[in-house]
C-alpha cells in the first residue's frame, strides 16, 4: 500500500474517531456546541486531510448523529449528508493559500450548507412532503415544529463557528507535521 494511501486512511480514521467522541461528549450541550464541533471536524478533514477524507466524514457524520440520538429523525440524515458534503467540497475547492481565499471559502461553504439544509429539511421535508412522511411513519408530527428551528439559522452559526475554529487549528497542524 502506498504511503499516501496509508496516511489518508489514518487521517480519516482519526477524524472519524474524533467525530464520534465529540458527538457523544457534547450531545448534552445542545446543537450549538455539538454542531460547531462537528463542523470543525468536517472542515479540518476537508482542508487538512483532503477532499475525499472530508467527503467520507461528511457522509458518516449524520449516520453517527442519528445512532447517537442527535439527528432527530432518520428522514433528515440524507439532507445532512448533502449539506455536509457541500460544505467540505466548497471548503476544499475554494480554499487557497491566501487568507482572503480561506475566509471566502469558509463563508461560502457555511452559507451553502445553511441554504441546502434549509431547502431540503424546512422546505422539502416539513412543507412539501410532511404529510406523506407522517403517514409513512418516517416523520413524527411533533417534529414539524422543531425541524424548521433546528435547520435554519443555527446551521449557519455552527458552520461559521466550525469553519472559524478550523482556520485556527489547521496552521497549527501543518506546523506540527513539518517538524
Amino acid at each position: 500500500m502506498k504511503q499516501t494511501r496509508i496516511r489518508w486512511i489514518t487521517q480519516t480514521a482519526i477524524l472519524l474517531a474524533m467525530l464520534i467522541v465529540l458527538q457523544a461528549v457534547t450531545k448534552s450541550f445542545g446543537q450549538l456546541v455539538t454542531g460547531s464541533c462537528v463542523n470543525a471536524v468536517l472542515a479540518v478533514a476537508a482542508v487538512f486531510a483532503g477532499l475525499w477524507s472530508g467527503v467520507v466524514v461528511a457522509l458518516v457524520s449524520p449516520v453517527l448523529a442519528f445512532l447517537l440520538g442527535i439527528a432527530p429523525q432518520a428522514v433528515t440524515v440524507p439532507a445532512i449528508m448533502v449539506g455536509n458534503t457541500l460544505f467540505v467540497v466548497l471548503l476544499h475547492v475554494l480554499s487557497g493559500k491566501e487568507i482572503w481565499k480561506k475566509i471566502l471559502a469558509w463563508l461560502v461553504a457555511a452559507a451553502a450548507k445553511f441554504v441546502s439544509l434549509y431547502a431540503l429539511v424546512v422546505w422539502l421535508v416539513c412543507d412539501v412532503l410532511s404529510q406523506e412522511l407522517i403517514v409513512a411513519g418516517l416523520l413524527k408530527a411533533p417534529m414539524l415544529n422543531m425541524l424548521p428551528t433546528m435547520f435554519s439559522l443555527p446551521q449557519l452559526i455552527t458552520a461559521l463557528i466550525g469553519g472559524g475554529v478550523t482556520m485556527l487549528i489547521v496552521p497549527v497542524l501543518d506546523k506540527a507535521l513539518k517538524k
